[in-house]
């Protein structure tokens, strides 16, 4: 009479821990990834109502001098940093402005242990006159450079 297989041979399983091992190797850094610049859209999503603003501001006034935080529209500077732990920091909103160029800076919760303190960096400047009289937006900040990044 035959005996019925039993079970796994050990390298059977051996090779299935390899795999299982190399695809987790793979993996969490990817998905750590992937939650950083999930959770780094919220700063990104804060610096775009500031952003409209100072595109208003301009379109009424005509130029970005007189488009400061504070002013004519434009949100102050943020001066509490909000609860959930991926909102913006203080001192967050239009750091900069002259006639040439406007200066938006988001910065991320330092107290998040995940997004750090990173920067998100916008830089406004008008187009020519007699043009549509846009403003062209660039970005740049630690966001940019960030290990596993860039999250903006």
């Amino acid at each position: 009479m035959r005996k019925a297989q039993q079970g796994f041979t050990l390298i059977e399983l051996m090779i299935v821990v390899a795999i299982i091992g190399i695809l987790a190797a793979i993996a969490i850094p990817s998905y750590q990834n992937y939650t950083r610049k999930a959770r780094f859209s919220e700063v990104v999503q804060g610096a775009s109502a500031v952003k409209l603003a100072v595109e208003t501001c301009f379109q009424d006034q005509g130029t970005l001098a007189n488009c400061g935080a504070g002013s004519n529209g434009v949100p102050g500077l943020t001066t509490a940093a909000g609860a959930n732990p991926t909102t913006v920091d203080t001192g967050s909103g239009v750091t900069a402005n002259s006639a040439a160029s406007v200066t938006i800076t988001m910065i991320a919760k330092s107290s998040d242990s995940v997004l750090n303190g990173l920067t998100y960096i916008l830089t406004g400047t008008p187009g020519a006159a007699g043009s549509n009289n846009a403003i062209s937006w660039g970005k740049s900040g630690t966001c940019v450079t960030a290990t596993g990044g860039p999250f903006c």
